[in-house]
């Protein structure tokens, strides 16, 4: 008996320590990756250059090189901390909403809030109107973008409210809300002129080019309290992952948790698309990925899914970086990536990682 309780002490001591492994190994990568990205670019620094001007910077010791310093300071560090934020946020919406609707498919962006972002930045770029009249250019663009993603967002909770809803009917109201923003949002851009036709595209695909120091204070902070309430409520995504009548017999409050999880990813997409634009697949494959190697404990799998979700993003921003004469908005990147590796999670795993 004792030898049994030993060896189970040891099994979960092991178990404990693969997931820590695992966490510190993605952040490992995304602290590795974030001084390749101040390094990376077509005005060539060294890496270990890179971190001296930073260092340099925070002891408030002068600039040897002006210009060094203006593009590592002032444009590759805000971007690279951007991509980590985001990459984080996308990664645990994408863990919630999988767990909290039961559905692999699932992602931050599932209750229509890039749909409603794209519009609501297409209407400030396109026809120049912001809902702040005194707003105008980047910043007319971010509170068009945060407040219609907004609208889709809330038409799902409202209809989880006062209707007994499913995980699939939140889904497919989701995608429904989707398609309506999104043709919207065609229209809007078939009237559009060139220049503007231009910026709403690279909008769309997602991009981290509009980082800076006066943004990425507000990103982080919706990305550290949507990791709280979410990391807060992983028991209950256990349970909820089990099943509405499982979590009811075991004392959770169904439609409560879900709606006190929607609204947080809502908010939590809303605060990153509005400053980046749509980057997809960062919160669709993280989780997945994670689970491979830790399973389906929430516990575990948010705060892993922030870890490699910061990684996988920073380091396809090196890439998009690097890639063409100009570079690629960083959506481009994480699809291309992504595609392929969801394709190949699905055809070797199968379901394993959800029974």
């Amino acid at each position: 008996m004792e030898v049994g309780l030993s060896s189970l002490k040891e099994d979960y001591r092991i178990y404990i320590l693969r997931k820590t492994v695992f966490m510190i190994a993605c952040i490992s990568v995304a602290l590795l990756a974030l001084g390749l990205s101040v390094s990376f670019g077509k005005y060539e620094i060294g890496f270990f250059e890179s971190y001296g001007i930073i260092i340099d910077h925070l002891r408030g010791i002068e600039p040897a090189d002006e210009m060094k310093h203006y593009i590592v300071w002032e444009l590759r560090l805000p971007r690279a901390i951007m991509a980590i934020a985001v990459g984080a946020g996308l990664g645990i919406g994408g863990a919630a909403m999988q767990s909290m609707l039961r559905n692999p498919l699932a992602d931050p962006y599932t209750t229509g809030v890039a749909s409603g972002a794209s519009l609501g930045a297409a209407v400030a770029i396109i026809l120049g109107i912001c809902l702040i009249p005194s707003l105008t250019g980047q910043y007319a663009i971010v509170v068009n973008a945060f407040f219609f993603s907004l609208i889709p967002a809330t038409i799902i909770v409202l209809i989880s409210k006062y209707k007994k809803t499913t995980p699939t009917m939140i889904i497919l109201a989701g995608i429904g809300v989707m398609y309506i923003f999104s043709a919207t949002t065609s229209l809007l851009m078939l009237i559009a002129e060139p220049d503007s036709l231009a910026e709403v595209y690279i909008w769309t695909v997602g991009s981290l080019g509009r980082a800076s120091w006066e943004n990425i204070p507000l990103v982080i902070t919706f990305v550290i309290i949507g990791i709280i309430i979410i990391q807060t409520n992983s028991r209950n995504l256990n349970i909820l992952a089990m099943g509405d009548k499982n979590a009811i017999s075991l004392g959770v409050n169904a439609l409560r948790t879900r709606l006190t999880l929607l609204v947080t990813i809502a908010f939590l997409t809303a605060g990153i698309v509005s400053f980046t634009g749509t980057i997809g697949f960062v919160g669709l494959i993280a989780p997945h990925i994670v689970r491979i190697f830790l399973g389906s404990d929430n516990r575990y799998l948010v705060p892993a899914s922030a870890a490699l979700g910061a990684a996988l993003l920073i380091v396809a921003d090196c890439i998009a970086k690097e890639a063409g004469a100009t570079g690629l908005p960083v959506g481009v990147i994480t699809a291309i990536i992504g595609g392929p590796i969801f394709l190949m999670i699905l055809l070797k795993m199968r379901s394993k990682a959800w029974n």
